[in-house]
Formats: C-alpha cells, sequence, structure tokens
C-alpha cells in the first residue's frame, strides 16, 4: 500500500456509517470481469438480460466495496486517474441501488432515440453533475448520499452532495 492509495481510501471511506459503492465502467478496465470473477464482491452488472461476451466486458458494473478489500486495493492503486469509475455512499441495499442505477443507463436525445449514459464514467459523471436542475439531482442521487470521482487532475478528489436540493461540490487533496 501507498500513501497515496491511503489518502485516497480516506477520503472515500470517511463516513463510516455509509456503505461506499463503485460504478465501473467495463469498457475502460482492462481485466475487470477478472478481477469480479477472483475475489467475489457482491457486484452486478447494470445491463439487463444475458448478454454476449464482448458486451460483458465493456458493461458497466455495480461493486460493494470493503474498505480494506482486494477489489478497493486494485482500483484504487491501479485505476485512480484512469475514468475506471464513480464511487459512491450510499444504502446497505444492493437490490435497490442496481435498481437505482440501472433506471438511468439508457436516455433518449430530442428525436427519442435511445441511447446509453455512460455517466459512470468520472469524466462524464464531473461535467454532468452541475448542469443538472432540482429535478435531474433528485433522479441521479435517489438513496445515495454523495459520488465520488478522481478530477481532470487525479490528485484531487471531486465529491457531490445534495444541500437543500441543490448539487454542492467538494474538492479535497490527494496526498
Amino acid at each position: 500500500m501507498s500513501d497515496r492509495v491511503d489518502s485516497i481510501r480516506a477520503k472515500v471511506f470517511r463516513d463510516e456509517a455509509a456503505t461506499v459503492w463503485a460504478i465501473f465502467d467495463g469498457a475502460s478496465v482492462p481485466d475487470l470481469r477478472q478481477q469480479l470473477s477472483d475475489h467475489e464482491p457482491e457486484h452486478a452488472c447494470l445491463f439487463r438480460g444475458d448478454l454476449e461476451p464482448d458486451m460483458q466486458e465493456v458493461a458497466p458494473y455495480l461493486v460493494k466495496l470493503d474498505p480494506n478489500g482486494p477489489i478497493t486495493e486494485w482500483v484504487l492503486e491501479k485505476g485512480w486517474g484512469q475514468h475506471w469509475c464513480i464511487f459512491s455512499e450510499g444504502p446497505d441495499d444492493f437490490i435497490k441501488l442496481r435498481s437505482h442505477f440501472r433506471s438511468f443507463i439508457e436516455v433518449h436525445d430530442p428525436a427519442g432515440k435511445p441511447m446509453y449514459f455512460r455517466y459512470y464514467d468520472p469524466r462524464v459523471m464531473r461535467v454532468y453533475l452541475p448542469t443538472c436542475n432540482s429535478e435531474e439531482l433528485q433522479t441521479i442521487f435517489g438513496p445515495m448520499q454523495s459520488y465520488m470521482m478522481e478530477d481532470e487532475n487525479p490528485a484531487v478528489m471531486l465529491r457531490f452532495r445534495l444541500k437543500e436540493g441543490s448539487l454542492a461540490k467538494q474538492t479535497e487533496t490527494i496526498a
């Protein structure tokens, strides 16, 4: 373990009462499915139904993180700064959260054409959240207390919360 990993961990897991979840972008993570298979954290693909192997590789996955678990070590050491995932604090209710995060994977363009919303890519989420109106924020946050992710500068972690119905953004320096 490095000081950098310990610093990120302390920030991501600072609220001991909350459960921390990662929503991984399978398209950005080289060996995600192998890591999930090897370490068996509580997880689920966010795409519905039976997927072809190539879609399984690029799909988003919801993963429950343990502060000192091997998946946590791996993502903080190898994935921070590589836009692998976003983190979120919320309840310890896997079924409810899987349903919540699935609910906005598919969006529609102005012509009504369905498309995937890659909110689990920190480059998307950190730009999207500040553009949301109150209703959109309620949808995205749902039962979640906060979203955390790397900034463009990976020496900075962004934490987004709802405060009185509005978005509050906090920046935290990684040691």
